[in-house]
């Protein structure tokens, strides 16, 4: 199982974690967050996110999910990059998500495309001409 590290400014990654929980009516297994505060020093960022990992990699690798390219938490991951073992994704979102925790047993690759994919899939015009059902 590919483990996700959420790796954003605070308060984000345990929000995520808790809509995660509610979608998946309990808390995903391997998942943690590193909610980083706008004064925290970014050398205890990547000892936190170093030690994450481990704990988190079981041998199918680590998906590290980031809020904005350019951010501290971003630039905090450019050190932990490991294509195929530790991959990075920047711009979070709640599909993107879900969608990586939904394929999280195939290879870390699937996971990253699939992550992928939810996030661009999952932002969408709505507008009061789009009906999702009966009215």
């Amino acid at each position: 199982m590919v483990g996700i590290l959420l790796l954003t400014h605070a308060p984000l990654g345990n929000a995520f974690i808790e809509a995660a929980t509610h979608v998946f009516r309990g808390r995903p297994e391997r998942l943690e967050a590193i909610d980083v505060r706008a004064d925290q020093d970014p050398v205890e960022v990547n000892k936190l996110a170093s030690e994450a990992i481990r704990r988190l990699d079981v041998g199918a690798g680590v998906l590290v999910i980031t809020d904005v390219m350019g951010g501290t938490p971003s630039n905090c991951t450019l050190r932990l990059c490991d294509p195929g073992h530790i991959d990075i994704i920047a711009g979070i979102s709640l599909p993107m998500l879900l969608r990586a925790l939904t394929y999280r047993n195939d290879t870390l690759d699937v996971v990253v495309e699939m992550a992928l994919a939810g996030g661009q899939s999952g932002a969408v015009r709505v507008d009061n001409r789009v009906r999702l059902g009966p009215s």
